[in-house]
């Protein structure tokens, strides 16, 4: 499935089961290597569970956080919630965290387990050294203030 608007984004996000996306820039394109790993692991599983979806950042704005990236990074939703990601065209990595998760929502689905939701680690770090250089800047504010008061 090809996601290229807000509003099918949100479509997609509301299927039932595991949406694995192949997230890109349209000056990149979507990672032609594992299109072929995709489809051997859909035909292995045959599963209606699972689905996957190449989504271009430049045009869904749930995505912006991940424009300006240039490693190919595969996000990994159910329920309408990340519940993994894995950075880097790495089948073998890609084909494990496919199967987990999908077994992980075959339980939420089927015994009510509950669905173990992440954040993206890499913006997570961003964040908090923005923090910290913002933190750095307000000190670096009060200390002129002080020289001046002196």
């Amino acid at each position: 499935m090809v996601v290229n608007n807000q509003e099918l984004w949100e479509e997609v996000l509301c299927s039932r089961g595991l949406i694995v996306v192949d997230v890109y820039q349209c000056w990149c394109g979507p990672c032609k290597t594992v299109i072929s790993l995709f489809r051997k692991i859909r035909n292995e599983h045959g599963d209606d569970l699972l689905h996957f979806a190449v989504a271009e950042v430049d045009s869904i704005d749930a995505l912006e956080k991940y424009h300006g990236k240039c490693e190919p990074t595969f996000l990994f939703y159910a329920g309408g919630e990340l519940v993994a990601v894995v950075r880097g065209a790495n089948a073998p990595l890609l084909q494990k965290t496919i199967v987990e998760q999908l077994e992980a929502e075959r339980k939420v689905l089927d015994h009510g387990a509950e669905r173990v939701v992440i954040q993206d680690e890499a913006f997570l770090q961003e964040e908090e050294n923005t923090a910290v250089e913002e933190e750095g800047e307000d000190e670096e504010e009060n200390e002129g203030e002080e020289d001046k008061a002196d």
